[in-house]
């Protein structure tokens, strides 16, 4: 995956209106789905809780499918962007320790190639989510990373990084 530029506020805008969207539509549906089943099947004054459950399920399944559905429009490409960002994120993050153990201990390129690019993604997944927390040991981080390429005289670029480097740890 390259990391892409994004507006932040073109993101956020799209995001907010998927979020109420979504949320319009799973009350929407799910009450639709469950009054529906209540009065095809229910009993007027029985325990209908059952009912009210897969309308819930019927409408999360549906809002699913149309978000799948969509995923390919240009309204939610910032949207996809970042939630297959969080996804390469989560995967390297799983190897993280093995990752990082192989770039300190072992001085592996490949390894810092892949910390690297976690560094940028996160920082750029951050500054998004304007989760303006963590950026500054995210920053300690990067910092720590640079200083051991410049004492291996080492310089990697984050757009050589493939996801099938993580298979070798």
């Amino acid at each position: 995956m390259q990391l892409l530029d994004i507006n932040k506020n073109r993101y956020r805008k799209h995001l907010n209106i998927i979020i109420a969207l979504l949320i319009i539509s799973l009350m929407g549906f799910a009450l639709l789905f469950g009054q529906g089943a209540i009065a095809l099947i229910g009993t007027p004054e029985g325990d209908n809780f059952i009912l009210n459950l897969l309308g819930v399920i019927l409408a999360a399944l549906l809002c699913v499918a149309v978000v799948f559905s969509l995923r390919g429009h240009q309204f939610m490409n910032e949207v996809v962007y970042v939630w297959q960002l969080k996804q390469v994120l989560n995967r390297i993050y799983r190897k993280n320790r093995k990752i990082e153990q192989a770039a300190y201990e072992h001085g592996s390129e490949k390894a810092m190639l892949i910390l690297a690019f976690y560094y940028q993604a996160s920082m750029q997944l951050y500054k998004l989510d304007d989760n303006t927390i963590t950026l500054e040991s995210l920053q300690e981080r990067m910092d720590k990373l640079q200083n051991l390429l410049n004492e291996k005289k080492l310089v990697v670029s984050i757009e050589d990084y493939k996801e099938q480097m993580l298979k070798d740890f």
